[in-house]
């Protein structure tokens, strides 16, 4: 599907948008709509991928719960404007206009009930009433400043416009087209890029870790994560290589190399309680079947086997009681890595908001130059954040331009 190409080569537009993602349509929709005339331009193949993809092909959409919060920024504060003027409920109200059915799946997380190219065929929809001129394989290759505006060299020619907005989002998933190329072009026009990671990724370890967590790949147990000053209850999943799930993903964004992780394992249980309850009611019963009551049995006789513990527990005496307590309840694991920009979600980092209006999505320094979505130092948690970011800070800019 794409908007119907009516503008000749070489015509001024109103406003150009570089990236046809979550961020970049609804720009491109909101100011299509207000009588701009506009051309979206990426050098992916297909349009809106990352959307289609995302929450398991039902695309997690937004989050009822959204507040500045949940975000990570240099400025933590540079959020808000722009998510006070395009709230969830904004959003939910043009999903329903579409006659898209969604439900909540927890924690305040929307989706689709049925298919995620419903987001992206809404978007498409959205853009034709503004007319929006929709070109995607097409590849730019410079873009400079002119007196009155901007010029963007592309495969199909040079383009030229009044407003440039940059929605070409971070380096994650670069199977899918993601580069870096937003955080050149602010950096071409002097703007500060905060150093990018990798964000809501998995993480890798060392070889001493990483054995029992193989042998443990497919189990998955509630835990609270730890680290960074943040703290989520979801749960975790082992894998062949090193530790995922929901829980791993949204710590990722506050882990940085060198530092641990902590793990309470059944943050809803009190170990250190129930073990010593069990030893005084149910002192012949074996520590492995004690934990696996509790506990996936694979990770209650892999955890018994990491401490060489063996026997009844009855037979655990203080010192081993409180190491297997400790566990349990604050087991330290420290990663090597993660599994990079090819799985994480999202990029940490980018375009310096010190840089640009929170009002507006403006760069205070160029006029006219425009920045949203991902590309920006706004990392949201795991559950529809980073979508509800894009859509506000999209709207912020469209009706900007």
């Amino acid at each position: 599907m794409q908007s119907a190409i009516g503008a000749e080569s070489g015509m001024k537009f109103d406003v150009i948008v570089i990236g046809s993602g979550a961020a970049g349509m609804m720009c491109a929709a909101v100011a299509g709509q207000n009588g701009k005339r506009v051309l979206v331009l990426d050098h992916a193949r297909k349009i809106g991928e990352k959307i289609r993809i995302s929450g398991g092909g039902r695309c997690n959409f937004t989050n009822t719960d959204t507040g500045s919060k949940n975000f990570l920024s240099e400025n933590i504060h540079f959020a808000k404007s722009a998510l006070a003027r395009f709230s969830p409920q904004d959003f939910i109200a043009l999903v329903e206009r579409h006659n898209i059915t969604w439900h909540e799946k927890s924690k305040g997380q929307l989706f689709c009930d049925g298919s995620a190219q419903q987001i992206v065929e809404m978007l498409f929809a959205e853009m034709a009433l503004g007319d929006v001129d929709v070109r995607p394989n097409t590849v730019i290759s410079d873009v400079q400043k002119l007196p009155d505006g901007f010029s963007v060299m592309t495969t199909d020619g040079l383009k030229a416009c009044n407003n440039l907005v940059v929605a070409c989002g971070g380096k994650s998933i670069p199977k899918i087209g993601a580069t870096g190329f937003g955080f050149e072009i602010a950096r071409q026009f002097g703007l500060n890029v905060i150093e990018t990671a990798p964000a809501l990724v998995p993480l890798t370890f060392s070889s001493s870790d990483l054995e029992m967590f193989k042998s443990l790949a497919g189990v998955a147990v509630p835990v609270r994560v730890s680290c960074g000053g943040a703290s989520f209850d979801e749960d975790m999943l082992f894998t062949h290589r090193g530790l995922s799930g929901p829980a791993i993903l949204q710590i990722s964004s506050f882990w940085h190399p060198g530092k641990a992780i902590t793990l309470k394992i059944r943050p809803d249980l009190d170990f250190g309680r129930l073990l010593r309850q069990e030893k005084q009611g149910s002192g012949r019963k074996a520590i492995q079947t004690v934990l696996a009551s509790h506990l996936p049995k694979r990770l209650a006789i892999s955890i018994t086997e990491k401490l060489a513990f063996d026997g009844n527990i009855a037979d655990l005496g203080r010192a081993k009681m409180e190491e297997l307590i400790t566990m349990l309840e604050c087991w330290q694991v420290k990663p090597t890595g993660s599994e990079g920009y090819r799985t994480a979600e999202v990029t940490r980092g980018g375009v310096d908001t010190a840089a640009i209006n929170a009002k507006t999505m403006e760069a205070k320094s160029v006029p006219g130059l425009f920045f949203i979505g991902e590309v920006l130092d706004v990392t949201g948690w795991l559950g529809g954040y980073n979508f509800q970011w894009a859509w506000a800070s999209g709207q912020a800019a469209g009706q900007a331009v």
